[in-house]
């Protein structure tokens, strides 16, 4: 039987089990957190980003969800720099010029403040000078750190990064650093 998990990736933590990067690294990695054999990350979430990360003990299950050829939609919440206007927005929704090129077009709208957020550690910095605000950005690609250079690319660079749904499953009421069995 399938196994898939949802996890709750927290920041700085490496979406691998092991962390071949260094000799003697201390740096967090799912084995920190998941006791569980044979699963295995349906994609990468970066280091510096947080939320929704799926498991699986299948291997056709895993490349459903994280080939790009299948366009799975991934929504994430940005906070970002400044408070984006009409225009930034419509330029997230038409695509973006990365210097990769052009992203498909995504879906973008400001959002409120998320309601009971766990605290990043560290927090983020903050400027008194700057706001910050919160959007929501859902893309069906998944190029290396695309919504943080999207956002960049539009004036509002991104703040923190939490990815709250892939496809059909949610990050939920999932604490950070929490785990739950899903149904694939």
């Amino acid at each position: 039987m399938t196994r898939l998990i949802a996890f709750n990736k927290p920041y700085t933590v490496l979406s691998q089990f092991t962390d071949k990067g260094t000799l003697a690294s201390t740096r967090e990695t799912l084995s920190d957190y998941l006791a569980v054999p044979r699963v295995y990350p349906a994609g990468r979430l970066d280091r510096d980003s947080e939320g929704l990360l799926l498991l699986t003990d299948d291997g056709k299950l895993q490349a459903r969800i994280s080939d790009p050829k299948h366009k799975m939609a991934k929504t994430y919440w940005a906070q970002v720099e400044g408070v984006p206007d009409d225009s930034a927005l419509d330029a997230l929704r038409s695509g973006v010029d990365l210097n990769d090129g052009r992203t498909v077009p995504a879906k973008a709208h400001r959002m409120e403040d998320p309601a009971n957020l766990w605290p990043r550690t560290p927090p983020i910095r903050y400027r008194k000078s700057v706001p910050d605000s919160w959007i929501e950005l859902t893309i069906t690609e998944g190029r290396n750190r695309q919504v943080r250079r999207m956002t960049a690319a539009v004036g509002h660079p991104t703040l923190r990064l939490i990815r709250v749904q892939i496809g059909d499953w949610t990050l939920g009421d999932l604490a950070s650093g929490e785990w739950r069995d899903i149904k694939p």
